[in-house]
């Protein structure tokens, strides 16, 4: 905001500039020709009138300042007035085709975000014996819609979640994230194994994808006091014990993203991690800890853990989300999205037939 404030005063600053220099430089240096700057600048952040009002106010500066240098219809003064009439309006023109790009960029982004809003339905406040809360925040550059995905089900093999990063920007990774979803809401319900959904999943990408596209990913089951969970180069989970000790949870095996298993060895191999009464998982996209701030360093997400020991996870997960936008100072450059799994020490199943209440989406 400050400094759209400045680009709306620089103009007059500007041109107010030159008056002054002009006059302190006597009449054998003329400096007028500069005021085009004024319409020029204004070009960059206002809109065609105001690059008019900008215009006429350089040449009711200018025709006194050339009186004040001598005669008025010179040569020279004639050129100077003619160059701020042109630039004028090379610059309302350039004004009004920047408009309706960033009208057609909003237009995009909304359309945009309205596939990404169908695409990433509300997930459940309870899962299973397990509370659940999120936090997604889309990045702010035009309409960089990113692919970040997430989605948790409740199935007879346990509570099973998935959260991954589609490589790319715009409609083209939401597209892709589409696939990805439905191909691990189907799995998810039919498969025994979750190496059995990774290859679900890979097969339906395979029909979809480029040749260097793929999409990072972490598959998990919850039951019981464990933990199973299948990394597709994601960045790993932050696991915060009930006595709140943070440990990321890396894979014994560094797997390959979702459509580059051609490249590789084979699919990852699933690890298991105790999960008790108490202990919380917080699953992230790479726009969480690739947040920079003013200086290059990147959020210290284990360093914030402290964040999360919150009684409710809903107000931890916020709490954590604040934090990470104060550390870039401002809008974040790529989508963010943060799944946080909380099992209480008290523990127990949910009924079946009762229905979950949908988790607050900030945006």
């Amino acid at each position: 905001m400050r400094s759209l404030r400045v680009l709306r005063w620089l103009p007059f600053v500007v041109m107010f500039g030159v008056a002054l220099i002009d006059v302190l430089a006597g009449r054998s240096l003329v400096f007028l020709p500069l005021l085009t700057l004024g319409p020029a600048f204004a070009s960059v952040s206002g809109g065609v009138r105001r690059t008019a009002m900008v215009g006429a106010v350089a040449l009711a500066i200018c025709v006194p300042m050339a009186m004040h240098n001598g005669l008025l219809f010179t040569w020279e003064n004639n050129l100077t007035v003619v160059s701020i009439a042109g630039v004028t309006a090379a610059s309302m023109l350039a004004a009004r085709l920047r408009l309706r790009r960033e009208r057609e960029l909003a237009s995009v982004r909304q359309i945009a975000e309205a596939a990404q809003r169908v695409l990433l339905r509300p997930v459940p406040r309870r899962a299973g014996d397990l509370r659940v809360a999120l936090s997604y925040t889309s990045a702010a550059a035009e309409a960089q819609i990113g692919g970040d995905l997430y989605e948790i089900v409740t199935t007879p093999h346990g509570v099973r979640l998935l959260i991954g990063d589609v490589q790319g920007k715009g409609l083209a990774a939401v597209e892709t994230a589409a696939w990805v979803l439905g191909a691990f809401r189907e799995a998810a319900y039919d498969q025994a194994d979750l190496a059995d959904i990774g290859e679900r999943l890979e097969v339906s990408l395979a029909r979809h994808l480029g040749p260097e596209q793929f999409v990072t990913a972490i598959i998990a089951e919850v039951r019981e006091d464990e933990l199973t969970l299948v990394n597709f180069g994601h960045p790993p989970p932050l696991l915060v014990l009930a006595g709140g000790e943070p440990r990321t949870v890396e894979p014994p095996e560094a797997g390959l993203p979702l459509g580059l298993r051609a490249f590789g060895p084979g699919a990852p191999k699933a690890h298991r991690v105790p999960f008790h009464g108490g202990d919380r998982i917080l699953f992230v996209t790479d726009g969480v800890i690739e947040a920079r701030n003013a200086t290059g360093d990147f959020y210290p997400l284990t360093e914030r853990a402290g964040l999360l020991t919150r009684d409710d996870p809903q107000e931890a997960l916020d709490a954590l989300r604040a934090d990470l936008v104060a550390h870039a100072g401002g809008p974040l450059p790529d989508d963010a999205a943060m799944l946080l799994l909380h099992r209480p020490t008290d523990a127990h199943p949910r009924e079946a037939g009762v229905e979950p209440e949908p988790v607050h989406q900030p945006g």
